[in-house]
């Protein structure tokens, strides 16, 4: 236990150093001078995970979020036709949900409070559990919000990075905190998100 806590750690680590170098550089956006490709997946992600600069597929307008739950990739839209891609771990089967809504907060290392129908589900979830990295919303969390009101639904850091590219969650959308910590850096409260 104590060694897979010490990995998890590490890995964090690695990608603060990450993201770090990125700010670093001369202009352009964190993260760029190092190449999405550079980025190291934690083990037992598949390669096409990876963050990545592609065409944009989704149609919408630059600093839109589009989920695509299907094939299990988050793009954050950019100008002249692209977008940042990110995979992700979805909700699992009875948990998934598509629209749309924004950002209505943004949190570093957020706690986490279950749900009265997860717990009810799930006895033995604590009531709150402090943030921290063995939080189950790892390193960072952007609430959803639906006229006016939190959704309930985040998209958030994971300490469980096998679950990317499956639907293994309760709704809401993983990330590997390397990922979501780039994506919070780039979007704030009122941005746009639309799942399919």
């Amino acid at each position: 236990m104590a060694i897979l806590k010490l990995m998890r750690l590490g890995a964090l680590l690695m990608g603060a150093g990450l993201l770090v170098a990125g700010c670093t550089t001369s202009g352009g956006m964190p993260g760029q001078a190092l190449g999405f490709a550079a980025a190291p997946l934690p083990a037992g992600v598949d390669p096409k995970y990876r963050r990545t600069t592609v065409k944009d597929p989704t149609g919408q307008k630059p600093g839109t979020i589009v989920i695509d739950t299907s094939e299990r990739f988050l793009y954050l839209v950019q100008p002249g036709g692209k977008a940042l891609r990110y995979g992700v771990g979805v909700g699992r089967e009875g948990f998934a949900w598509k629209g749309s809504a924004s950002i209505g907060r943004k949190a570093e290392w957020p706690g986490w409070t279950p749900p009265p129908a997860m717990r009810k589900r799930q006895p033995g979830l604590p009531a709150h559990m402090p943030g921290g990295i063995n939080n189950p919303l790892g390193a960072r969390a952007l609430y959803l919000h639906k006229g006016g009101r939190d959704s309930l639904y985040r998209i958030h850091g994971t300490n469980e990075p096998h679950t990317i590219g499956r639907a293994m969650s309760s709704g809401c959308i993983r990330m590997v905190n390397e990922d979501v910590i780039d994506l919070y850096s780039r979007v704030g409260p009122g941005t746009r998100v639309v799942v399919k």
